[in-house]
């Protein structure tokens, strides 16, 4: 094999270290890929594969593709949203002033959950990084958006996988450090992996405590861990010290952005699994998997995509705290009421843009001119929010009203960067005339070149009184003196010859060459000059994003409490009542999403009445298709909206806090797993008994029916009978079924009442009423909503044909059986061995009618004895 170039042997030298990423290795204004690396960015990418060694042997070139350098973010956006990691080295130095090899380093490794790139993330959506830590007896996961800085965990030490998965479902991070245990534990890794799509990278050496306590108190500025409250949490300290480690050793640089840590425990935020998620369609819905067709698509107009983040995280954590409801449920309904000031409010609310991520951007060191200005901008509109928020009542939006409006901070921006930068932060063109003195004298110089050239050729004419001579520039000589032969003679002493031609001579001065230097220097010293004023200026911006943070929070928590109070009004919706009790009273509830969607028809709103008494338990029967599902879906919804600080689509509402919301709701197998339907629903429903309290909502559709029908009922009503039975379990219940016999529990069961949905049939016609009315429902019309669903008429009437003979074979099976007349004998009734035993011993086959008579004479006297 033929010896390394020195350029060779220090890429394998960098990519030694960074196997498992793809390196973007940057040569001039490229970034190349060599060997395996090249192979699969030429495939992911649509490049073509390349080599420089073409004369040698094929089996000794070395492919190669390449991307340039200032088009490279969607080449990397593309890479990392296929799952790859993407190393990027950079050249240390100017080339043009290395002395031999230019030396290189990777400055930064881009991975899903660590991206801070604009083209690379989703605005109203934040992009998680977790670390998992789990031992014995304890476990935590935290998590980190290195995009704006937010950072929080939560530890466990009761079945601690089933929190942590939940918590992961929460968050949904794009990629997860795990420590040796956790990565030990199957439940866990699947669930990022089947679940999530998450990419999982092993902690090994990350989580040991004595350097994550260290690295948290350096981060965090603390000196003890009691101040970021994780004291006595040491799975806590674990899991944020592990993913610290990940994130410095990735981003290599400082992150003064990642400022505070959130450690929460499970009283603060309703805890909600994966399977709840996805059947009330909290943030996406289950067909299409799109934002449409969700809670979070009726609740989000919001504004700025800081806003939208923020109403994210309240839909996908509903609070547990009464006073923290009522204080967001104040600030909306201030808003509600006021119409002009809310349209104003949002009116400004769309020119201002993402400051948390461009602050992100900014500590990064990665923001360019555009970013700076536009964060410039965004900031000059901040003073017309805090005006529009004059005289406002409520706490949250008086804090809101005393934000910092940061006019220190655009007025350096302003005064310093021009009004078009360009997207390059090394080619000039960045200032604004009157910012830099220097800079100003060399753009005074390049813009006007060609005058100081001219007044030079003049005052050299003068000097000389050679009325032809000239100053001109060839790029081999540069500038100079041209001077007809027939003027030699009156050449000064201090002219410098410099070529000779037929008709002339050329000459240089001392002037001219410090002109010549001047003018050929100027635009690479404007370049760098600028580039040093403007990093100086990203710098002095870095230095405030404790107040930019601030600002930003201030601001994304308005435009969530505008975007509540804009769809409450727009869908009349009502302010909820929200106390400790435990009773559910909604006076004509309507679902969110389904009102929404439905087209030409008027949604039926419904009453609902739960507590922890009397009303415990609700046995919802009925056609399918009336409307059942959408029922219990909408009361579910209705409290988690609640509980998030938004009105409700009902009448009135009165919630007494829920601490979980469970559902069983469809059906399906899971393939992956080898789970059957059946399977799957036994599942959930044990977790569901396992991890609900008195104080939970149950939404139960349909259990059982996965299997025959009597185990179904079966399994049906013991289910019931435990989620009622207050010493088991006692948790409000809405249950709905296809087995009407479970109606008969209403009058068994103490707090079981039924409910059924109404339909009316006209002919073979029916009609949904779907109007929820108190008593079990009287027929499933199974057949009629076939019919509805399109089933060929061939197929319906042969169903018709024997259901009839179905119900028929039922009633005779049900009919009770012939009793004996009166004096008649039974034989069941003699109950002797001895008439047993002389029965057997008879020959009916050969016996005589003689014979039969005197054994039935011989039988009866015994009866008689």
């Amino acid at each position: 094999m033929a010896e390394l170039t020195p350029m060779k042997r220090q890429y394998y030298e960098i990519k030694s270290q960074y196997q498992n990423c793809l390196l973007f290795f940057r040569l001039g204004d490229f970034y190349e890929m060599f060997d395996e690396d090249a192979k699969i960015a030429s495939k992911e990418l649509d490049l073509t594969l390349t080599t420089r060694d073409k004369g040698k042997d094929p089996e000794e070139q070395t492919p190669m593709c390449g991307v340039p350098y200032h088009s490279a973010e969607a080449y990397i956006a593309r890479l990392i949203q296929k799952g790859y990691k993407v190393a990027i080295c950079e050249q240390m130095e100017d080339p043009a002033q290395a002395r031999g090899l230019v030396s290189r380093e990777v400055i930064r490794v881009i991975t899903p959950g660590t991206v801070t790139d604009s083209s690379m993330l989703e605005e109203g959506r934040s992009n998680y990084l977790c670390s998992v830590f789990l031992d014995y007896t304890s476990g935590a996961v935290a998590f980190c958006d290195i995009s704006t800085g937010e950072f929080c965990l939560t530890s466990f030490k009761k079945d601690v996988p089933t929190h942590i998965i939940n918590e992961l479902a929460r968050f949904s991070p794009r990629e997860a450090v795990l420590s040796p245990g956790a990565s030990k534990n199957r439940e866990i890794c699947e669930f990022l992996t089947r679940r999530l799509g998450c990419l999982i990278e092993m902690g090994e050496d990350r989580f040991d405590f004595m350097q994550s306590a260290a690295r948290i108190c350096e981060q965090f500025s603390v000196s003890s861990l009691d101040e970021v409250g994780l004291g006595d949490s040491p799975a806590g300290v674990c899991a944020a010290g592990g993913l610290l480690s990940y994130i410095k050793e990735t981003q290599k640089c400082e992150l003064a952005h990642i400022r505070t840590l959130d450690s929460y425990s499970g009283s603060r935020y309703m805890e909600l699994d994966y399977t709840t998620r996805r059947n009330l369609e909290l943030t996406e819905n289950l067909r299409t998997g799109e934002k449409r067709g969700s809670l979070l698509w009726v609740l989000d107009k919001t504004k700025t995509p800081m806003g939208g983040r923020l109403l994210r995280s309240w839909v996908e954590r509903p609070l547990l705290s009464p006073v923290a409801i009522k204080r967001r449920l104040a600030a909306v309904q201030e808003l509600v009421a006021g119409n002009v000031t809310r349209s104003e409010i949002m009116q400004h609310m769309k020119e201002i843009g993402d400051i948390q991520r461009l602050t992100g951007r900014v500590v990064y060191g990665t923001a360019n001119g555009r970013d700076l200005l536009a964060l410039g901008n965004y900031c000059a509109k901040l003073p017309a929010l805090v005006d529009a928020l004059k005289g406002a009542k409520s706490a949250m939006l008086r804090e809101v009203a005393a934000m910092d409006v940061l006019e220190d901070v655009s007025a350096l921006i302003f005064r310093a960067i021009c009004d078009e930068p360009p997207f390059s932060v090394r080619e000039g063109g960045i200032l604004r005339t009157g910012y830099s003195e220097e800079v100003d004298r060399l753009r005074e110089i390049r813009d006007n070149g060609a005058r100081m050239v001219r007044e030079l050729e003049l005052r050299e004419r003068e000097r000389t009184g050679i009325k032809k001579l000239k100053v001109g520039y060839n790029r081999v000589f540069g500038y100079y003196i041209d001077v007809p032969r027939s003027a030699s003679d009156q050449v000064p002493d201090d002219y410098i010859r410099k070529q000779t031609l037929v008709s002339s001579e050329r000459y240089f001065t001392q002037e001219l060459k410090e002109l010549e230097n001047t003018l050929l220097t100027a635009r690479e010293r404007i370049a760098e000059l600028e580039y040093q004023r403007f990093v100086h200026v990203r710098e002095s911006v870095a230095k405030q994003v404790e107040r930019l943070q601030a600002t930003a929070e201030a601001v994304a928590r308005l435009d969530a409490l505008c975007s509540l109070a804009e769809v409450a009004v727009k869908n009349n919706y009502c302010m909820p009542e929200v106390d400790l009790g435990r009773a559910i009273h909604i006076i004509e509830g309507r679902h969110p999403v389904v009102e929404l969607t439905q087209k030409d028809v008027l949604f039926v709103p419904n009453d609902t009445f739960l507590n922890d008494a009397e009303d415990r338990v609700a046995i919802v029967t009925g056609p399918n298709m009336a409307g059942k599902s959408t029922y219990m879906r909408q009361t579910a919804l209705i409290v988690l909206m609640a509980q998030m600080g938004s009105f409700v689509p009902a009448k009135s509402a009165t919630i007494g806090i829920v601490d979980r919301v469970f559902t069983r709701i469809g059906a399906s197998d899971d393939l992956a797993s080898g789970q059957s339907t059946f399977m799957v629903e036994m599942t959930e429903m044990a977790d569901i008994i396992r991890h609900a309290t008195p104080a939970s909502l149950l939404i139960l559709d349909e259990i059982g029916r996965g299997t025959s029908t009597y185990d179904g009922m079966a399994i049906a009503r013991a289910v019931l009978e435990y989620c009622a039975d207050k010493r088991k379990l006692g948790a409000k219940t809405m249950f709905a079924t296809h087995y009407h016999e479970l109606s008969t529990l209403e009058g068994e069961l103490p707090g079981v009442r039924n409910y059924s949905i109404t339909a009316k049939k006209q002919g073979d016609t029916l009609i949904f009423l779907r109007k929820i009315v108190p008593g079990a429902a009287d027929d499933s019309y199974g057949i009629e909503v076939a019919k509805l669903a399109g089933l060929p008429a061939s197929v319906i009437n042969r169903a018709k044909s024997h259901l009839k003979k179905l119900e028929s074979d039922r009633e005779k099976a049900e009919s009770p059986a012939p009793q004996p007349q009166e004096g008649q004998i039974s034989l069941s009734d003699v109950g002797t061995d001895q008439v047993i035993k002389r029965l057997q011993k008879a020959n009916l086959d050969t016996i005589t009618p003689i014979e039969a008579m005197n054994l039935l004479y011989e039988l009866k006297k015994k009866v008689d004895a």
